[in-house]
C-alpha cells in the first residue's frame, strides 16, 4: 500500500476517533490494600475536569470525561448544570454516566440482585437517577456495572437473581429515548469469588437483548480470565450488533487497571483490527464508544492517560493500513502465511510520524507527554493540592 495511501487512511481514523477519559482516572486510586497518594491527583470534580481538559488540549481526541454518579455529583441533580458549566469552561463535556451501586452498605448482598426488594428498589431509583442526570448534563450514555455476585456456593440463588436483573434492566431501558443507550458491562469474578451475576459476554449479551432496543454490550478489557480470545469476542458481538463499547485498560492477572497496551499492545491491534475489518466488509460504521477505565496508583495521572490515548491512536492507525482486499483474498485461499503477514506488516509500520503530522496539522503539539511535563502543569498543581491529598484517607477510591 503507497505511503501517500497510509496517511490518506491514518488521518481519516484519528479525525474519527474520540477517546472518553475517566473522572476517577485522575483521583488517588489503589487496591483493596489501600492506595498511595500522589500530592498533583485530583481531590474534587473540578480538578477532575481540569486534568481531563488539559489532556484534551494536547491529544485533541478526548472531548468527554465519564462520571461516577455517587462520586462526581455528591448534589445530585441539583448540582448537575453546574458541573456541566465546569466541563465547558475547561474544554470538554461529561460523558457517560455510571450509577454507583456497589458502595453504599445497603449493597452488601448486591443491588439490583439483592434478596431485599427495598434494596433493589433503592438501586432501581438510583439508576433512575442517573438516567435524569444524563439529561441534565447533555449526556446519551449510561454505563451499568454491577459488584453482584456471591462468595459461597448455595448462598444465592442464581436462577432468581437473574430474573430480578432481567426485570430491573428491562425497567431502565424503557425509560430511554430512542437515541440513548444503556451499556451492559460484565466481569468474571471481583468483589463477589463464586459467582458474579453478570460474569460474561453471553450473560451480558441475553440481559441486553431482553432490556431493550437501547441495550448493548460494553467489553472492559481487563475483565476477562487469562489468555481469552477478547477478539473473538468482539467479532461476534460486531455480527450480533450488540457491541455498544469498549473500558479500555491493561492487565497481567485480572483487572489489573494497567495503561492500555503497556503488557499487550498486540491484543489491542487485534481487537482493533477486527472492527475496522468489519466495517470494511460490511461498508457501515457501528456505534461503538472508546472509553479509557484504567486507575493504577503508581503512574502519575495525566501522564498516564496521555500514555494510553497516544497508545489508542497508534493502535487504530496500525488497524486501518491493514490491506483488507489482500487479507480477503488470503482467508478465502486459506493461505494462513499470506493472511497472517497482513496483519504483521501493519502492525510492524512505525505510524508515528503519520500521527506527529496529523498532530501537527491539527495544531496539536507533535509529542505530548515532552509538551506536558515542560508545561509546569504538575509543579502547580502540586502547589494546589499537595495539602488535600496528604489528608487523604487510604480507602480505595475519593468520592471527591
Amino acid at each position: 500500500m503507497p505511503s501517500d495511501l497510509f496517511g490518506e487512511k491514518v488521518s481519516k481514523a484519528l479525525d474519527e476517533l474520540t477517546i472518553e477519559l475517566p473522572s476517577w482516572g485522575f483521583a488517588n486510586t489503589g487496591t483493596r490494600f489501600g492506595k498511595f497518594i500522589q500530592l498533583t491527583a485530583a481531590t474534587t470534580i473540578e480538578e477532575k475536569l481540569m486534568d481531563a481538559g488539559e489532556v484534551h488540549r494536547l491529544m485533541g481526541c478526548c472531548p468527554s470525561v465519564a462520571v461516577h454518579a455517587a462520586w462526581d455529583f455528591p448534589d445530585g441533580l441539583r448540582g448537575a448544570e453546574f458541573i456541566a458549566s465546569i466541563a465547558e469552561k475547561n474544554g470538554v463535556r461529561i460523558g457517560s454516566v455510571n450509577p454507583t451501586l456497589f458502595e453504599d452498605q445497603m449493597y452488601k448482598y448486591g443491588s439490583i440482585g439483592n434478596p431485599d426488594p427495598d434494596v433493589r428498589a433503592a438501586a432501581l431509583d438510583h439508576m433512575y437517577e442517573s438516567v435524569d442526570l444524563a439529561r441534565r448534563v447533555g449526556s446519551r450514555e449510561l454505563v451499568l456495572w454491577f459488584a453482584d455476585g456471591s462468595n459461597y456456593p448455595g448462598t444465592a440463588n442464581i436462577r432468581r437473581r437473574k430474573e430480578w436483573f432481567e426485570s430491573s434492566l428491562q425497567q431502565v431501558c424503557s425509560r430511554l429515548n430512542s437515541d440513548e443507550r444503556m451499556l451492559v458491562e460484565y466481569k468474571p469474578f471481583e468483589p463477589a469469588f463464586y459467582h458474579t451475576d453478570i460474569a460474561d459476554w453471553g450473560m451480558a449479551l441475553t440481559l441486553a437483548r431482553k432490556a431493550g432496543p437501547q441495550a448493548r454490550v460494553l467489553v472492559d478489557t481487563g475483565h476477562h480470565y487469562p489468555s481469552q480470545n477478547i477478539e473473538q469476542i468482539v467479532a461476534w458481538l460486531l455480527s450480533e450488533e450488540m457491541l455498544g463499547g469498549f473500558h479500555f485498560n491493561d492487565r497481567r492477572y485480572a483487572d489489573d487497571d494497567l495503561t492500555v497496551g503497556s503488557i499487550d499492545p498486540y491484543q489491542l491491534f487485534r481487537i482493533f483490527h477486527e472492527i475496522y475489518f468489519c466495517r470494511w466488509e460490511t461498508a457501515s460504521t457501528p456505534r461503538i464508544s472508546y472509553m479509557v477505565d484504567q486507575s493504577h496508583n503508581l503512574k502519575n495521572k495525566i501522564e498516564a492517560m496521555l500514555q494510553t490515548v497516544s497508545t489508542v491512536q497508534e493502535t487504530v492507525a496500525k488497524a486501518v493500513i491493514v490491506d483488507h482486499e489482500r487479507l480477503a483474498r488470503a482467508q478465502e485461499k486459506c493461505d494462513i502465511i499470506e493472511a497472517e503477514e497482513c496483519l504483521r506488516d501493519a502492525y510492524a509500520t512505525d505510524v508515528r510520524p503519520l500521527i506527529r503530522e496529523w498532530r501537527q496539522n491539527h495544531g496539536l503539539p507533535g509529542d505530548p507527554l515532552t509538551t506536558f511535563r515542560e508545561s509546569g502543569y504538575l509543579e502547580a498543581a502540586e502547589l494546589e493540592r499537595a495539602e488535600k491529598n496528604r489528608e487523604s484517607t487510604s480507602s480505595y477510591v475519593s468520592k471527591t
